[in-house]
């Protein structure tokens, strides 16, 4: 009998990364992890929350200090007004996609996902024994889910990634709201993936809570804050929902790790996000002007820290790609095959997550390999 743990599909890229960490001198550009620290009033913060042992359980729904500083960013990012009993912060972005999924189980239907998209959507649904509904995104429509996707029967859910990974696009505003407006209509829940918010350089990111206080936006510490390893997020409900999701977080997470919620008050220093910011975006015109003379980009990446190109000129099989490039040249990168079905064995994803200098090292060998042939 098949159980909802034998849909799980493996991540090709965990393999790629444990074969580089055995290979000296490997480039790292396959995961999205920031190699940047946090801001120093992140790790002071740290440093006493351990020497005043704060080793204690905070409420399920986080600190409430820290609940209200992520309502004031809000205000003063957005200029949007989140009440704050309805945040509720949770052990990364992953904490909070499991407690809204096991929310939208109840609803029993389908959740629309973009293909390609970020897997552990995916998964995560798998586990909890829904369906995803997957829509084909390429160049054409910017890798985005349109308005007309929605009108299918059994959808009870969508989830949308604006910046996005694995392409780096951003949802212009209009289309973002229509996309909201059609779901609202719809009867369909809207779930914002918020992670990359603060890495987009051009224009700014609009929260999905701007359009509507019926959406569901969920948001992290981890990429824009560069705190990967604290494991914390924070999603912001309907305040139906609330009640419910408390329930599940007390009885799944007790509470998220305190000594790293008093670490994440201190982060929010606008003067060091500038600079985090900043940082990616030399590392984005770099690599994105590098690359394009080696594979078509056919998404130019206006946020997160990612490239989507393809490779078909050289190979239809990205993991064999990936496999080969890491062996031949030290250089490791993310199969395309990791993120859905459609035409991705033909696509790679770069992350630019080191220093330049590691990146140009990178291209450098990325462009011996395709003249010597795979």
């Amino acid at each position: 009998m098949r159980t909802s743990l034998d849909r799980l599909t493996p991540f090709m890229v965990m393999d790629i990364l444990q074969r580089a960490r055995q290979i000296p001198g490997a480039v790292h550009m396959e995961v999205g992890e920031p190699d940047l620290s946090p801001s120093p009033k992140v790790i002071e913060a740290l440093q006493r929350a351990v020497q005043q042992r704060r080793f204690y359980y905070t409420p399920a729904k986080g600190l409430p200090e820290l609940r209200e500083a992520i309502a004031s960013y809000y205000k003063r990012n957005y200029g949007v007004e989140v009440p704050v009993e309805r945040i509720l912060v949770t052990p990364g972005t992953s904490g909070a996609f499991l407690v809204v999924f096991s929310l939208l189980k109840e609803l029993d239907g389908m959740v629309i996902l973009a293909d390609p998209s970020y897997p552990c959507y995916r998964n995560f649904l798998y586990l909890l024994g829904l369906d995803p509904l997957f829509i084909p995104v390429g160049p054409e429509r910017n890798y985005q889910i349109m308005p007309e996707d929605l009108n299918r029967k059994g959808v009870s859910a969508l989830v949308v990634s604006s910046p996005s990974n694995p392409t780096g696009t951003v949802y212009d505003p209009e289309v973002f709201k229509a996309l909201i407006e059609e779901a609202e209509r719809l009867g369909i829940w809207f779930v914002s993936d918020e992670i990359y918010h603060g890495l987009q350089y051009e224009g700014r990111s609009e929260t999905a809570l701007r359009f509507s206080d019926r959406t569901i936006v969920i948001n992290g510490f981890s990429k824009y804050f560069c705190m990967p390893g604290l494991r914390v997020g924070w999603m912001i409900l309907p305040q139906e929902m609330v009640r419910r999701a408390e329930m599940i977080c007390q009885n799944i997470f007790i509470s998220p790790n305190t000594p790293a919620q008093y670490a994440a008050l201190e982060a929010f220093d606008e003067g060091y996000l500038q600079t985090v910011r900043e940082t990616f975006r030399q590392r984005r015109d770099f690599l994105y002007g590098a690359l394009k003379e080696m594979f078509p980009v056919d998404a130019r990446p206006e946020g997160a820290f990612y490239i989507w190109a393809s490779i078909g000129e050289y190979s239809n099989d990205c993991l064999q790609f990936a496999k080969r490039l890491l062996e031949k040249k030290g250089v490791a990168i993310t199969p395309g095959v990791d993120f859905g079905t459609n035409q991705t064995d033909r696509y790679v994803r770069f992350a630019y997550t080191r220093p330049l200098d590691e990146l140009e090292e990178g291209v450098r060998r990325i462009r011996e390999f395709l003249k010597e042939g795979l």
